[in-house]
């Protein structure tokens, strides 16, 4: 089981909470009974939640204690669980359901996604952004290193993560659900200090499950590879930093 980290999840909090920003200013709700974060990780979009609907109930979910224990800390008038998304059933007069960067991890999320906006109440809207970022060095590089690396034996079974879809497909998919259905991608250009800094970032989200398979000493190894590559696909700018380019595709549904 993979152990998420609060603590390096949020050395890179302004970058990762972008999305989750421009993801709510399209929700189309001037208010909210009950908004549900899916996938809060350590609170940091359940707070802009908070503070788009200052009178909702606002609960996050998530899988990870780790980063539920950090998301009680940093909101303590919310309501958190421990709960996997891929089962879990919104309760009547839930108006959001809201989630930045899940549901790439999630098992035949198309599926999910459905019955989720199925569960929803006319009206109530399912809001999601995820990273579409498979073809980027980062996870190139990642993926790679697991089928020819010295440590391939433990990568056999391979790291399970759902590829994104083209956006006609979950427009197919929620449309028959939805009263109207809004998908935009954007490509973000983070402006890092350097490989190093990438290297920060894909461990607190990305680089986790294969880091989790590794001993003390092939992590070591692992992560000083996997620098080396990343200096090579992103070489320093004009002033000698580096631009990580991060593409996210959103969908807005609302319940007919």
């Amino acid at each position: 089981m993979t152990t998420w980290s609060a603590a390096q999840y949020v050395k890179f909090e302004d970058e990762r909470s972008r999305p989750a920003a421009e993801l709510l200013a399209r929700v189309p709700l001037d208010q909210a009974r009950r908004v549900v974060d899916l996938g809060c990780g350590p609170g940091n979009s359940t707070e802009l939640l908070v503070a788009r609907f200052p009178s909702a109930e606002i609960i996050g979910l998530d899988s990870s204690p780790e980063m539920l224990a950090a998301a009680r800390k940093r909101l303590p008038a919310c309501t958190f669980v421990e709960a996997d998304v891929a089962a879990w059933t919104p309760r009547p007069a839930t108006d959001l359901l809201f989630s930045n960067a899940v549901f790439h991890w999630v098992p035949d999320h198309h599926a999910v996604l459905a019955r989720l906006l199925a569960a929803l109440a006319p009206g109530g809207v399912l809001a999601l952004q995820v990273p579409d970022n498979l073809g980027e060095p980062t996870e190139m590089i990642v993926h790679e290193m697991a089928e020819t690396g010295p440590w391939k034996e433990k990568f056999v079974e391979p790291i399970q993560r759902e590829p994104i879809s083209a956006p006609a497909d979950y427009y197919d998919l929620l449309r028959p659900l939805a009263a109207r259905v809004d998908i935009w991608a954007t490509a973000y250009s983070h402006i890092l200090s350097s490989p190093a800094a990438i290297l920060e970032w894909v461990k607190g989200t990305g680089l986790r499950p294969y880091l989790a398979r590794l001993d003390a000493d092939e992590e070591r190894a692992w992560l000083a590879e996997y620098e080396s590559r990343l200096a090579e696909a992103y070489p320093p700018r004009v002033d000698g930093r580096v631009l990580f380019r991060f593409p996210r595709l959103f969908m807005v549904a609302v319940r007919a």
